[in-house]
């Protein structure tokens, strides 16, 4: 596995289970493909039902067929979600992401630092439902009115999940007035914020908008040098056609990026498509395979879907 390295912030008796917990995450590649399920909360029902998704998306269960399917991609969606459905998915690792916020209001008035659950409460649950357990997310909004106390709560979440053998991802959104969320140079300071506070990945915005793309891709490198030991993925974006998607992201990895961070682009899909994509960005991402090799895997007209094991044991919160 590349790039590895264990921070100090976790203590000797606890080595063993963070670098567990990191090859869980990361497939035993330093790579780390995120399948995204927060919106839930974040976007209500808009990302779920209507026109141009499946209707397989409004159930929650979809989230994690597609992520048992993968093969090698980590869900990463809240805690309440994680108990109803992580007993008939054992082999998913899981990332609990623990704050978020609707998308009902102006969003300006909102603290979407409160975490909804804490560091103890993801040990405690973890220990007592037996699954992959292997990080803790946390969104952090630079700009807004409650910056201060949304980096103070992240520093707390990095070095409790860090003491705990538990890896912690940043999702960085730079937001607020007269601020480009997709220009370079800020998503540069987003990634120096996420190093600062010594999270191991950062989940970014990219310059989707771009007309040059490759100059793009090369301008990126000021949000990779940034981030130093902090490993950076991308956000997936809206909706694309396959082909284009994998081509992204191929380009993507190409800047130093070590993943990608999907959601609607994923699971408003039919069962079928979404596990042919997410396999081939699982090879992509996961095992290093050319992007000619991974539009083939995509290409295979049947995959099978996955088989449900159910279980009677009742995993509880805390």
């Amino acid at each position: 596995m590349k790039n590895f390295n264990i921070p100090l912030s976790v203590p000797k008796d606890k080595r063993f289970e963070y670098e567990k917990n990191y090859k869980l995450l990361t497939a035993n590649s330093g790579n780390l493909f995120l399948i995204a399920g927060d919106q839930k909360i974040e976007h209500l029902n808009d990302d779920f039902f209507g026109p141009g998704i499946s209707a397989e998306d409004n159930n929650p269960e979809h989230l994690f067929r597609i992520a048992s399917a993968s093969e090698g991609g980590v869900l990463a969606t809240h805690l309440g979600l994680i108990a109803r459905y992580g007993q008939s998915y054992w082999n998913v690792p899981y990332v609990v992401k623990l704050n978020g916020k609707t998308n009902l209001g102006p969003n300006e008035e909102k603290d979407s630092s409160k975490p909804l659950w804490k560091v103890k409460h993801v040990v405690n649950f973890k220990k007592n439902s037996g699954l992959k357990i292997v990080g803790v997310g946390y969104t952090l909004y630079l700009g807004g009115k409650n910056e201060g106390q949304m980096l103070a709560r992240a520093a707390k979440i990095i070095n409790d999940a860090h003491e705990a053998g538990l890896t912690a991802i940043l999702w960085v959104y730079p937001r607020g007035k007269n601020i480009k969320e997709e220009d370079i140079h800020t998503i540069a300071g987003g990634a120096g914020v996420a190093a600062s506070l010594n999270a191991d990945f950062a989940k970014v915005k990219y310059p989707y908008g771009a007309k040059d793309k490759k100059i793009a891709a090369k301008k990126f490198q000021e949000v990779i040098n940034a981030a130093g030991k902090t490993k950076i993925i991308c956000v997936g974006g809206k909706k694309q056609k396959p082909q284009d998607l994998l081509e992204f992201t191929s380009l993507q990895l190409t800047t130093g990026s070590v993943g990608l961070a999907i959601g609607r682009n994923l699971h408003q899909r039919s069962l079928k498509e979404a596990t042919q994509l997410a396999r081939a960005l699982s090879a992509l991402i996961l095992k290093g395979v050319d992007l000619k090799e991974a539009i083939k895997i995509h290409n295979k007209k049947e995959t099978p879907a996955p088989e449900v094991k159910k279980s009677t044991k009742f995993l509880g919160l805390f």
